[in-house]
């Protein structure tokens, strides 16, 4: 399968996710990323959901050129927003090719709203964990640290 672009609906359903979220209402298990432009430096929000796996946490960026990801891989740190809760953390993207299949394989399990825009984006059929190992080279993973935590 070949990933596409980003749907043409996912601009306003981010924009209304963030109104949430702004008023203390967050959804399911969407947190917002918050990382400085690799630009301008000014902040940049998107939504993401962050999964578990061997008691580490990471985000999954579906197309790893999205300015997100590149923000996130420039800035390598930020700031994780669940309703009112604010934790400044650090991003470090990973490479080992292992590692990337278990987050990935986790993910249909861990976040399985977000399964639809893994199908949609043209890198999984459905949400089995097999298919999501297998797209784990065509796609971008972060692990998340607490920014006060040690390395």
């Amino acid at each position: 399968m070949q990933a596409q672009q980003l749907p043409s609906w996912l601009p306003v359903a981010n924009r209304i996710v963030r109104t949430l979220h702004r008023i203390g209402l967050p959804l399911g298990t969407i947190h917002l990323l918050t990382v400085p432009g690799r630009r301008t430096g000014q902040p940049r929000t998107t939504p993401v959901s962050p999964l578990t796996v061997d008691g580490r946490r990471y985000v999954v960026a579906g197309l790893p050129q999205s300015d997100w990801a590149r923000n996130a891989r420039a800035a390598g740190r930020g700031e994780l927003v669940r309703g009112r809760r604010r934790r400044d953390v650090t991003l470090r993207e990973v490479a080992d090719p292992d590692l990337r299949r278990a987050v990935m394989r986790a993910f249909p399990t861990e976040v399985p709203h977000g399964v639809d825009f893994f199908v949609r984006i043209g890198l999984v059929d459905r949400a089995d964990p097999d298919q999501f190992a297998a797209a784990a080279e065509r796609v971008a993973v972060f692990e998340v640290r607490d920014a006060s935590a040690r390395p």
